[in-house]
């Protein structure tokens, strides 16, 4: 659908490629093993998952700071599960999860498959709003890095996704127009609309069930880019 207008695809990384949950819950097995942390891991990620994701728009939405995120998703999820951790427990954790998270390289069924499906035929590149140190490790240790030409992350723009400036980044040093790239992602509102917005094509990786939409065309198989492109 996309081959005769797309030379450029850009990815999002976390919860598209890179399986997010599975190795963010592998982490927090670790370092709860290491720390003697008396809690239930299926308990405690039941809490966590849903109030990391708010925090993580908060901080999109530049309303916190990276350090407000890392700390408050911790408290309030231990907080909501009736575990009383010490200040000196959550910041132990928090720097002991950002230290591992990257050593985990679990990634989507089909991720190695499609970036090599595409690679002959497409430049392919990663808008991510992850910490660029973490996501550099991420890439690296998935194997999947030199896939890539270039790789953007909020840090290195200064802004999130969906904010313009990052997008713009990305097209600049891919040094490709819009309307020949197309963005995919798993984020309706970050990387949907935010590429959207400039004139990028779009895919949705629908990783989290959300409802269907007009916006742009949704898969929810890795396998499934190849009926676009």
């Amino acid at each position: 659908m996309y081959r005769e207008v797309v030379t450029d695809v850009f990815f999002d990384l976390d919860h598209t490629l890179w399986d997010f949950e599975k190795n963010s819950e592998l982490t927090f097995k670790k370092i709860f093993e290491e720390h003697d942390i008396p809690v239930s891991l299926p308990e405690f990620l039941v809490a966590y998952v849903p109030i990391n994701f708010a925090f993580w728009k908060l901080f999109r939405e530049e309303k916190i700071s990276k350090e407000d995120l890392r700390y408050q998703r911790l408290k309030q999820t231990f907080d909501k599960i009736g575990f009383k951790a010490t200040d000196a427990q959550i910041n132990t954790l928090s720097e002991g999860y950002i230290a591992h998270l990257s050593s985990f390289n679990h990634t989507f069924p089909g991720a190695h498959a499609i970036l090599e499906y595409l690679r002959p035929n497409y430049k392919l590149h990663i808008i991510t709003n992850g910490f660029a140190n973490v996501q550099e490790k991420k890439l690296r240790n998935a194997n999947i890095l030199d896939y890539f030409s270039v790789v953007v992350n909020s840090e290195m723009a200064g802004v999130k996704k969906p904010n313009p400036k990052i997008f713009t980044l990305a097209l600049e040093m891919a040094k490709v127009p819009a309307n020949k790239s197309i963005m995919i992602g798993d984020s309706l509102e970050a990387d949907i609309l935010g590429a959207k917005a400039l004139g990028l094509h779009a895919l949705h990786f629908n990783a989290h069930n959300e409802p269907k939409h007009n916006v742009c065309d949704i898969i929810y198989d890795l396998n499934e880019i190849k009926n676009f492109l």
